[in-house]
């Protein structure tokens, strides 16, 4: 049977992706297993922390780009690690020199040790300065719509809310607010944080996000492998499911109806 299927791609600022879900580097037993697990999870944008990974910078020392190479992937610097706009315009500067101008990063700016929860205050400042700086800017926020909104507004290239709290795998936690920010959104919105199966990455597709951002869902798992293979289909089928548009919900109602039946 052939598929019918042919969705448009994912498009953050000047760049096209086929995948829709987004993934990190970070918490696997080795590098072997991270090439793995990005492989199976098909996607084309991989993210990593500047300021804990090696790209080169340190000789001798195992380097990322032997498994993640920048000619399959597409490579999104973040900030993870930063506490204040000063840390995190710095680091995305590093990144753009390590990586011969490159533009497009994730910016997060966290406001404590122990929730990892987005300093917004410290977000905006940030965003504010890198998008006047060249950048093109993925940014980790809070599901508030007034502030996806104003740093939509700065400029930045995609919104990216937490589902929930990072590696917590607790899921979308308040669905409604992230409704409010895909409606009033221009730019691609992205789950980013708190998925911790296949179900929920499926759901924040169903909501109508453009993208989910995992790692913890994936390195986490018993299989990490294969959890990369189920997240690759569920957000798929998650896409698909909102493409296609829900039946409405309602009271019960036969499958198939009593009228024309024989010997009725």
């Amino acid at each position: 049977m052939t598929d019918i299927f042919q969705d448009s791609p994912l498009r953050v600022a000047d760049h096209a992706f086929s995948s829709r879900l987004l993934v990190g580097t970070g918490k696997y037993k080795d590098f072997d297993e991270t090439g793995e697990a990005i492989a199976a999870s098909g996607a084309d944008v991989v993210t990593f922390a500047v300021r804990r990974t090696n790209l080169g910078q340190e000789a001798g020392e195992p380097n990322l780009l032997d498994v993640v190479p920048p000619e399959r992937y597409t490579l999104l610097p973040n900030t993870a690690g930063c506490y204040n706009a000063k840390d995190a315009v710095r680091t995305c500067r590093l990144a753009r020199e390590l990586l011969d101008g490159h533009k497009l990063v994730k910016l997060e700016v966290l406001g404590d040790d122990n929730t990892l929860y987005p300093n917004v205050v410290e977000t905006l400042k940030a965003a504010e300065t890198l998008v006047a700086d060249g950048f093109d800017v993925m940014v980790y926020t809070s599901d508030d719509p007034i502030v996806a909104r104003e740093l939509e507004a700065i400029g930045c290239c995609a919104v990216m809310p937490l589902g929930s709290l990072i590696g917590s795998g607790h899921g979308i936690q308040n669905p409604h607010n992230v409704r409010l920010i895909i409606e009033q959104a221009k730019v691609p919105v992205l789950i980013d944080a708190g998925i911790g199966t296949a179900s929920e990455a499926a759901l924040a597709m169903e909501l109508g996000c453009d993208g989910v951002l995992m790692n913890s869902a994936i390195a986490h798992a018993r299989q990490p492998v294969l959890m990369a293979e189920a997240m690759k289909h569920a957000v798929q089928a998650g896409r698909q499911a909102f493409l296609a548009g829900r039946m409405p919900r309602r009271g019960a109602e036969a499958s198939s109806p009593f009228a024309g039946r024989i010997n009725a």
